[in-house]
């Protein structure tokens, strides 16, 4: 059964990043079609909106951030977790990433990974 969109999550991802809109993709393929519980919504150009609701536009590009239906932000491991606890297929990925040594290790290799992309791309 679907989710309805008064429970729904924003997901604010890179839209510059290939990675980042494939994985988007991904995500979406996953989930039901009439599943308006994942709003994605692209960070480019959207610094001053980003401030408006709390977010540091450079901290985006670093982490990904959800804000779920209550209005609380996630950022980093914490927003994937959220987001994959709404796609079954994921839910046991979401709970691995919580275990302490497994977050620590992810947590690690995603800022590698995201900053080493961003200087390559003249980002950071």
């Amino acid at each position: 059964m679907a989710m309805s969109a008064k429970d729904s999550i924003t997901v604010f991802y890179d839209g510059s990043c290939p990675s980042c809109e494939r994985d988007r993709r991904y995500y979406e393929s996953l989930r039901a079609a009439d599943d308006q519980s994942v709003i994605w919504f692209d960070i480019t150009g959207q610094e001053q909106q980003l401030r408006e609701w709390g977010i540091d536009p450079h901290k985006a590009l670093l982490e990904l951030h959800v804000r779920d239906s209550q209005g609380k932000l996630y950022s980093e491991l914490a927003a994937y977790r959220l987001l994959m606890g709404r796609v079954p297929r994921l839910k046991w990925l979401g709970w691995l990433l919580g275990l302490p040594i497994v977050r620590t290790l992810t947590s690690y290799l995603y800022h590698w990974w995201v900053e080493r992309r961003l200087r390559r791309e003249g980002r950071l």
